[in-house]
Order: C-alpha cells, then sequence, then structure tokens
C-alpha cells in the first residue's frame, strides 16, 4: 500500500507544494472582505472545501490525489494566467472566459469519475488494495458534484441567460469572483472601475436605507 507520496518524492514534493498552496489562495478572498466587495457562495464555500479536503487527503496519502492535483495545476495554470492578464488592463476574449469555467466544469465531471471508478476498485479488489479511504471517497465525490453544480449554475447565469445573450452580465468587482446577487446591468454603460464602485456603493447606501 505504498502512496505515490512515499513512492516518488518529486511527486510528493509537488503534492506538499499543491497543498500548501491553498492557503494562499485565499488570499484573493481576504481582499474582497476588506473591499467591502460582493462575495459569492461559490467563491469561499470553493476555496474553504477545497483547503480543508486537500489537507486531509494528504493526511491519508490518497491514492487518487494525484489525478485531482494534476487536474487542478492545469485549469489553474490557465485560470490565474488569464485573471494576471485582467489585472494588467489587458483584455482576453470573452471566449477564454468560457473555456476556463468549461474546464473547471470538465474537471469536476472527470473528479467524480475517479471517485467512482476508486470505489469500484475497493469493492472488487478488497479494502486494502489502494490506499484510500471509502471516507475519503464519499467526501470527495460530495465536493466535486456540489463544486458542478454550482459551475453549471454561474456558467449558465453568466453565458447563457437571456440576460447574458443581451449583453447584460452580473457586475465584475474582482479577477476572480462576479457578483450575481440576482442583479444583472448592461455592461456597455460601465466606463471604468469608478462606475461599478458608484453602483456597489449605490446599493449598499439602498440596503441600508432598507433595513
Amino acid at each position: 500500500r505504498c502512496s505515490f507520496i512515499e513512492h516518488d518524492r518529486v511527486s510528493g514534493f509537488w503534492t506538499w507544494l499543491f497543498v500548501l498552496s491553498k492557503l494562499p489562495e485565499l488570499g484573493d478572498t481576504v481582499f474582497i472582505v476588506l473591499r467591502k466587495q460582493p462575495l459569492i457562495f461559490l467563491h469561499w464555500y470553493h476555496h474553504i472545501t477545497v483547503l480543508m479536503y486537500s489537507w486531509f487527503s494528504y493526511t491519508e496519502y490518497t491514492a487518487s490525489a494525484r489525478w485531482f492535483i494534476v487536474m487542478n495545476y492545469c485549469v489553474h495554470s490557465v485560470m490565474y494566467s488569464y485573471y494576471a492578464l485582467r489585472a494588467l488592463n489587458f483584455k482576453p476574449p470573452r471566449s477564454i472566459a468560457m473555456l476556463i469555467t468549461t474546464l473547471q466544469l470538465t474537471q469536476m465531471v472527470v473528479g467524480c469519475a475517479i471517485n467512482i471508478w476508486a470505489h469500484g476498485f475497493l469493492q472488487t479488489a478488497g479494502k486494502n488494495s489502494c490506499n484510500i479511504s471509502e471516507m475519503n471517497i464519499k467526501l470527495s465525490i460530495a465536493m466535486y458534484f456540489s463544486y458542478f453544480v454550482l459551475f453549471a449554475r454561474f456558467f449558465y447565469k453568466t453565458y447563457l441567460s437571456t440576460n447574458a445573450r443581451k449583453g447584460k452580465r452580473p457586475i465584475q468587482v474582482t479577477a476572480s469572483s462576479t457578483a450575481t446577487n440576482g442583479q444583472y446591468i448592461d455592461s456597455s454603460t460601465l466606463t471604468g472601475k469608478s462606475d461599478v464602485q458608484s453602483l456597489l456603493a449605490g446599493q449598499t447606501s439602498n440596503k441600508i436605507k432598507a433595513q
């Protein structure tokens, strides 16, 4: 039952870095909160659950983790490159953003498939035949399935809904999150960051008055 983390030092090193990387990934969530910008459920739920599951799996040296790590590294390399370009005031085509979300959805489907395969393997080969626990499989498939539902909902609202097709999109307030409080605006009416901030400030003021 020797784990790939113990057997291959290179894989073990990158797995260790992957687990540690989940901490700095919380940084953009902190910045959103400090800037008092809207924080959608998908954003913080995804970051927190991945952090907890990654650390839990590392303690077990989970065998299937190699698949999840490789997928995550690949998708995040594309995603954070896109965010870096946006931060540098470059404007990648909208199709790139759609591609990234599609890659994330594909990652969730593959993740569920791997867990189903791992469960079947344990049933046929025996529970001690692979370095993965039944509890880990249950947690992992629940996590991946919930991600799929949330990302599919986000994809529909952002790219396929009637408002999205009309050019009305959720207000984008950060490089890695979108305000989706059920409100859409015509993106052509926003000329810069100051317009977004003014609009958000107005929404906050209205909420305070309503209270």
